[in-house]
């Protein structure tokens, strides 16, 4: 026992590191295998282990000191490649429910979900960025002002398939329609299923790129998806919607708060882990162009 005592009294600093290098490296692994430096992150990997090990084996001198020299390199080449990931991870971070603030009503989403619901009944396809922490001006200044109050009849009027606005998303903030037929940047990881529409993929896109929550109404189906933090949850009823919208944007907690309970059976995982698969009716001409 003395043996086992004087042990840990004098490595436990070291448990501790490795610990957290530990948690460190599985989450990092969690969060960036499926996406698309994933593979050149291993290749890279491999590569350095390989020539590393060769190297110091055979006494290679000139190929540690290229490895060497070049490590710095390879550390900025990373941070290049895993640009969008490590954006959206530190905006994830930055917009953590304890450092933030909600700016969207109980009144907004009662009118949200009612809008939703109407263009869902009338197959209207639809996609709506709700801004949170991330300003999102760049994609509003690429469709139309209009800075509005937010209302059932704006949003129904906005996509009547038959207007100028109809094409591309909305984007609400603080409570009001800031631009329409916005142009969204669409996903292009390779975990998603081909047969998933543009719509949802612009949405799964914004989700990306900022901290903003996507609504997408399905104009083959009238399926009510949301998109946040680079993941798609489907198939949802107003009482649903509601509460999802609530727990997402008014950081308030409900017994259910499940996405498979409150989306139905089709809402899926994060697309990190699992691909996607899109409804079966989905993936028409109605989401095949981002309207």
């Amino acid at each position: 026992m003395e043996w086992l005592s004087l042990f840990v009294h004098n490595h436990w600093r070291s448990a501790i590191e490795i610990a957290i290098l530990w948690v460190f490296i599985y989450y990092a692994y969690l969060y960036f295998r499926g996406t698309r430096g994933a593979k050149v992150l291993t290749g890279l990997a491999i590569t350095y282990l390989v020539l590393t090990l060769v190297s110091q084996r055979l006494g290679l001198e000139v190929i540690n000191w290229i490895i060497s020299t070049l490590t710095a390199f390879f550390a900025v080449a990373l941070v290049v490649i895993f640009q969008p990931e490590l954006r959206r991870a530190l905006a994830a971070l930055g917009s953590h429910y304890l450092l933030s603030a909600a700016h969207q009503s109980r009144e907004t989403l009662e009118m949200l979900t009612e809008a939703v619901f109407e263009l869902s009944n009338r197959q209207f396809g639809a996609l709506i960025a709700i801004e949170r922490e991330i300003n999102v001006r760049v994609f509003a200044e690429s469709g139309v002002n209009i800075d509005c109050d937010l209302s059932p009849e704006m949003l129904l009027t906005i996509f009547q398939p038959k207007t100028p606005l109809h094409d591309g998303g909305v984007i609400i903030r603080n409570d009001r329609i800031l631009a329409a037929a916005c142009i969204f940047p669409v996903s292009q990881r390779e975990d998603l299923d081909r047969n998933l529409g543009l719509r949802h993929r612009a949405g799964l896109g914004i989700s990306d790129e900022s901290d903003a929550v996507a609504i997408v109404v399905s104009e083959e189906t009238g399926v009510v998806s949301i998109c946040h933090n680079g993941r798609i949850e489907r198939n949802f009823d107003p009482e649903g919607l509601k509460q999802r919208l609530s727990k997402l944007l008014l950081l308030e907690k409900y017994e259910k708060t499940d996405p498979e309970q409150l989306g139905g059976e089709d809402s899926e995982p994060d697309p990190r882990d699992h691909p996607l698969v899109p409804h079966p009716q989905e993936g028409g001409k109605g989401d095949a162009a981002a309207r």
